[in-house]
């Protein structure tokens, strides 16, 4: 009787711990706020289900909103969560105002967070984040972030591509089509650089630079899209 009891805890274990292992990927949506402070919007999502892959992404999507929020060198920066990064955020709001009191300028931050692809086997997400802090104009910047979904582990831009030489010369093709006639609105357009931001969405591999990247801020953002039965081949994630 007592080995068959040992028996059932044993296989009750295994069913239990089977269970949480399988537990799929999902995501929700959540608003992130901080006390005293209603010039920073925080719209993004958090990642759910087994704890280890979860806990990797949402410990990235984190990262990327506290850099997005603070203000002044990046090698400087203490916050460690959303939350004290809204805070900080709006001291030094207050703290401008002070030296300035004067100006009718006011500062404003909103990000937000979507899934733009998502497989069994990689997670694309995208990161918009707005700022104006005084300047002449706000700064949108979107940040793409891939994902594995076995481990939550950010995947670089160069574990992506199993021929990066090859990849640049095709997407250097697509490049030249997107600025057809819009040439000289660009920096170097002949120097033809891969994009800090590469993800996936529903109908291939998206390429995107942001504002200042290689045009002027007037250019706005440039992004091609490379479809899937054109990128296969160069993949290393299905």
């Amino acid at each position: 009787m007592r080995y068959k009891f040992i028996l059932f805890l044993v296989v009750l274990f295994s069913v239990v711990f089977s269970c949480q292992e399988e537990t799929p990927l999902a995501f929700k949506a959540v608003n992130v706020t901080a006390n005293n402070t209603d010039i920073v919007e925080i719209n993004i999502i958090e990642a759910t289900g087994n704890e280890t892959v979860s806990n990797n992404i949402n410990s990235q999507i984190t990262k990327t909103v506290v850099s997005a929020l603070h203000i002044g060198d990046p090698d400087s920066k203490t916050e460690t969560s959303i939350e004290e990064s809204i805070s900080n955020f709006n001291n030094a709001f207050e703290a401008f105002k002070a030296e300035f009191p004067e100006t009718p300028q006011v500062w404003e931050a909103q990000i937000d967070g979507e899934v733009m692809y998502q497989s069994p086997y990689v997670v694309s997400i995208a990161m918009t984040s707005y700022t104006n802090t005084g300047g002449a104009h706000g700064m949108v910047v979107v940040s793409f972030l891939n994902f594995d979904v076995k481990t939550g582990n950010l995947i670089e831009n160069d574990a992506l591509i199993n021929d990066l030489s090859a990849f640049k010369e095709l997407a250097k093709t697509y490049f030249n089509q997107e600025i057809e006639g819009k040439r000289d609105l660009y920096f170097e357009p002949e120097n033809f650089t891969l994009p800090a931001n590469i993800g996936f969405n529903d109908d291939g591999l998206i390429l995107l630079y942001n504002s200042y990247e290689i045009a002027p801020y007037s250019t706005g953002l440039t992004e091609f899209t490379i479809p899937y039965e054109t990128i296969e081949g160069y993949l290393n994630f299905k």
